[in-house]
């Protein structure tokens, strides 16, 4: 039996893809966690191309943080499904400091610092969804001081390729076919994805301390 003394175990909750960088990219944010907390047991679950899948790491007692953008059919359904009896926190996106990453991975594109931006999401058939990804396009057009909006390379509106970009923000955790995709757009500037910037982990860790409150919900 598990010493109720511990803190809940931390499920970080990705995705999956068949893109074994995709692996990579989830299993450097985990350390980035562990080293953040040592104390703290995290383990790592994948809706599809695992293994391991969510069902096979959780129990009652952890926490689940979702390592997506924005919180559609995947965050709302499938892993509370894979993850019963569990604290499903927050998904990891949208932040304010998801922006932030957006912002150095465009400097470290050569990004001029004074063209419009397009923030690119996989997209989603729940416009909730997609108001996730146009917030964090908001917030970082704030942060840069020029226009931005944001667009999609899969379902929603609108597409990338109607944008006509010349600099594209990639609202991706890590690379696959969606940022082949955003690459395909021909931006003159195109980012990297999110990968493990610094600032998820931290927001990993803040969906999580909010998770492990009673009826509270990790703040947006």
């Amino acid at each position: 039996m598990r010493d109720p003394r511990l803190s809940p175990p931390l499920v970080v909750a990705a995705h999956g893809s068949t893109d074994p960088r995709f692996a990579d990219v989830v299993e450097s944010i985990a350390a980035q966690v562990r080293r953040t907390r040592p104390e703290l047991e995290v383990r790592i679950g994948y809706l599809d191309h695992g293994p391991p899948s969510i069902a096979d790491v959780v129990d009652e007692s952890c926490v689940v943080v979702p390592l997506l953008l924005s919180a559609g059919y995947h965050v709302r359904v499938d892993i509370p499904e894979q993850a019963q009896g569990c604290v499903v926190a927050a998904a990891v996106g949208p932040d304010p400091l998801l922006a932030q990453a957006l912002a150095d991975r465009l400097d470290e594109a050569g990004y001029d610092g004074q063209s419009r931006v397009v923030v690119a999401g996989a997209g989603s058939s729940d416009e909730r969804a997609l108001d996730d990804v146009r917030a964090v396009a908001d917030a970082l057009a704030a942060q840069l001081g020029v226009a931005g909006t944001a667009a999609c390379v899969s379902a929603g509106s609108p597409h990338l390729s109607e944008v006509g970009p010349r600099v594209v923000a990639s609202y991706l955790v890590a690379p696959g076919m969606f940022h082949d995709a955003v690459g395909a757009a021909g931006a003159a500037v195109t980012s990297a994805p999110i990968g493990a910037h610094p600032a998820v982990a931290d927001i990993v860790l803040k969906r999580y301390d909010a998770g492990q409150v009673p009826g509270r919900t990790a703040p947006a």
